[in-house]
């Protein structure tokens, strides 16, 4: 895996994706292995659109150096027409080449995320 060196960039694009959350896990943001660019992860949030009823959420960081998936929001209760900040740019995290996030909830449709992030090469 080559990452760029993040010094001498050429090209770096604002990119910010959406998705209506399941109780499926669904990758929302990859990096693929080979890119040759890294993801600079500014923003996750996840909303309840839900007038009803509260849900939860899992957020994971999958690392490929170590074939391991780490929580970022493990269960985290999103209350009813609130929004939950995961990652915040003050805390911002980079994928590298064949790393993704992914995210599910507790019931179909009640959460939505969107994560905000450049795509640097």
């Amino acid at each position: 895996m080559a990452n760029p060196n993040i010094v001498n960039v050429a090209t770096i694009l604002g990119r910010t994706v959406g998705a209506a959350l399941t109780t499926t896990s669904a990758d929302i943001v990859t990096n693929s292995a080979g890119s040759n660019k890294i993801f600079k992860i500014n923003s996750v949030y996840v909303s309840n659109v839900d007038g009803t009823n509260n849900a939860t959420v899992d957020v994971t960081f999958y690392d490929a150096s170590a074939t391991t998936s780490y929580y970022l929001a493990d269960a985290i209760v999103v209350p009813v027409t609130s929004t939950l900040k995961v990652v915040t740019k003050d805390a911002s995290i980079y994928l590298e080449e064949g790393d993704k996030i992914a995210a599910l909830a507790s019931a179909n449709n009640d959460l939505q995320i969107v994560v905000s992030y450049e795509e640097i090469s």
